[in-house]
């Protein structure tokens, strides 16, 4: 073995571990955050007047797209709508309606129209987790993509937002956004 080839194995022995140990990491869950506070009802914080501000980024890190949506929340029992306004800054907009069933301990179900069957949430402590697939429209054609959607409660009247895009597994962008409860 030449020294070339040497220090090829020496450098691969010594980040073998590194990358074992990042394979075997796992991804988040609710219950992780179950302990922080304040708590999320999310009944509470999406009920009323809303807006919040967003990007989205591409697979490399790159600002694609910025936005703000204006949201008005209510609910019924159990039962809640919430009616998204995106304003794009291309000057498009959008609209998305959101209705949402609270089923008691922490689980949450969602639909809306641009959403393929049922969003699943499950919240605990200050944090929610969605996860859906959302029908979205590129140019002439629309793809069928999965969130896997985080939103943290900072106080009383901010929460931020963050969702991994993917498609068949391969990661597509994520989604930032910070609401702010009038």
């Amino acid at each position: 073995m030449d020294r070339r080839q040497l220090m090829r194995t020496a450098a691969l022995a010594a980040t073998a571990p590194a990358l074992l140990l990042a394979g075997c990491a796992s991804a988040p869950v609710p219950a992780d955050y179950a302990a922080e506070k304040p708590a999320l009802d999310l009944k509470r914080y999406f009920d009323g007047e809303l807006v919040a501000h967003g990007i989205f980024t591409d697979r490399a890190g790159k600002v694609a797209r910025r936005f703000t949506v204006q949201m008005t929340g209510t609910w019924q029992g159990n039962q809640g709508t919430l009616d998204e306004r995106f304003t794009y800054s291309d000057g498009k907009t959008e609209r998305r309606v959101w209705r949402l069933t609270d089923l008691g301990g922490g689980r949450y179900t969602g639909r809306a129209d641009d959403v393929v069957g049922e969003a699943q949430g499950q919240a605990a402590g200050n944090a929610l987790n969605w996860t859906y697939t959302l029908r979205l429209p590129v140019d002439d054609k629309v793809y069928e993509v999965q969130f896997d959607d985080w939103m943290y409660l900072v106080d009383e009247r901010v929460m931020l937002n963050k969702a991994r895009m993917s498609k068949f597994g391969i990661f597509l962008g994520e989604v930032t956004l910070s609401f702010t409860k009038k």
